[in-house]
């Protein structure tokens, strides 16, 4: 059984950084393509950000392209999000998520596995 566990959401002033992490458990990090969700408050999940098992290709949403990195470390079974020049539309709960399609899907319906979500907050 797949366990996604994040971390690293806060509260933060518009223009801050933050970084999320997210671990996978109970299975091999490696064959899995993960992703980024977001919900923020009163709207349906979006997708944010997802990598491809190696060499890792990647795909941004056009609302953080520029200022949020994708990245994971397969000896750590971590996938992380690093997100720069935040503003107060980014505020929201950040889900990681996994799936073992070979390729980056950007519907909640495709992916099987979720974390418990991290709160972000971004303060104007």
């Amino acid at each position: 059984q797949v366990q996604l566990v994040e971390s690293g959401g806060g509260l933060v002033q518009a223009g801050g950084s933050l970084r999320l992490s997210c671990t996978l458990s109970g299975r091999t990090f490696w064959l899995y393509t993960m992703a980024w969700f977001r919900q923020p408050p009163g709207k349906e999940r979006e997708f944010v950000a997802g990598i491809e098992r190696s060499p890792g290709t990647t795909y941004y949403a056009a609302s953080v392209k520029g200022r949020f990195t994708i990245s994971r470390d397969d000896a750590k079974n971590t996938v992380y999000l690093q997100m720069n020049s935040l503003n107060a539309e980014d505020t929201a709960v950040y889900y990681c998520a996994a799936t073992r399609d070979l390729n980056i899907q950007t519907m909640t319906s495709e992916y099987n596995d979720w974390g418990q979500g991290t709160q972000v907050t971004v303060s104007a």
